[in-house]
């Protein structure tokens, strides 16, 4: 039986039948606003909160001042603390880009995570990490390496994945199957608002529920609906409630 890491999230780690394979690499891919970042957050935040178990953020994005200020607006009012503690290592854009030479800064975030004694990590976004190779030979190489390294490190790792369309069938990449596991986030126009849902598409070496299920973001972070699935991505048809997919042992 593989051993599973917990998420903490309410709902999803039901939907994963466990949670996350340790040492897998799943890939969270979504519209802007799904709460892909969120998700991020919460998951190393959980971690040290719940589990005692510390984690790295990078982002390409964020100063560190901009992730205390997102971490505080969704509640998770001990982030700071835990930063400071050591208990999450946070590298954001200033440290990633500050020798002008990606690929050098890479190596050498390969080399500390050789040697790291976190359990998590967390990469917001693939997509910029993605921009700054010249062709596609490159950057593979590269994401190989990093997810080898991820596995050999003992961490256990979320990297989240702009998408364009609203619906993710449409954009398959070489990302989705270099990963361990897919889950989307969506967000579906409905008049004045919107619903959102998670899809749990692939997860290797575990069962998952394969329904698309609502969710919400509030004060705390993300909650998942598993009692009340949308609709089936595999089909037209409803689906059953606390319906299995057999097939996700790939």
């Amino acid at each position: 039986m593989p051993e599973f890491v917990k998420t903490g999230i309410e709902g999803l780690d039901s939907i994963l039948n466990g949670g996350i394979v340790k040492n897998a690499a799943v890939l969270v891919s979504g519209n802007p606003g799904t709460g892909k970042s969120i998700l991020g957050l919460q998951y190393l935040y959980n971690g040290v909160e719940m589990f005692d178990e510390g984690g790295i953020y990078l982002t390409f994005e964020e100063t560190k001042d901009d992730i205390s200020e997102a971490a505080e607006s969704i509640g998770f009012d001990r982030w700071d603390e835990f930063v400071e503690s050591g208990q999450i290592k946070v590298y954001d854009k200033r440290t990633l880009l500050r020798s002008g030479d990606f690929s050098s800064t890479l190596d050498t975030i390969l080399d500390d995570l050789q040697d790291t004694q976190y359990d998590r990590l967390v990469l917001d976004s693939l997509t910029m990490f993605q921009l700054f190779f010249e062709n596609e030979q490159e950057q593979r190489q590269y994401l190989l390496k990093f997810i080898d390294i991820l596995k050999d490190s003992g961490l256990t790792s979320i990297l989240t994945m702009e998408q364009s369309a609203v619906f993710p069938d449409t954009e398959i990449g070489l990302e989705n199957f270099l990963t361990d596991g897919n889950i989307y986030l969506i967000q579906s126009p409905a008049g004045s608002t919107s619903n959102r849902y998670i899809w749990v598409a692939k997860m290797r070496k575990q069962p998952i529920k394969n329904s698309m299920f609502p969710l919400e973001i509030d004060e705390g972070g993300i909650e998942v609906y598993e009692q009340a699935a949308g609709f089936s991505m595999m089909g037209d048809t409803p689906p059953m409630f606390g319906e299995e997919d057999p097939g996700g042992l790939e």
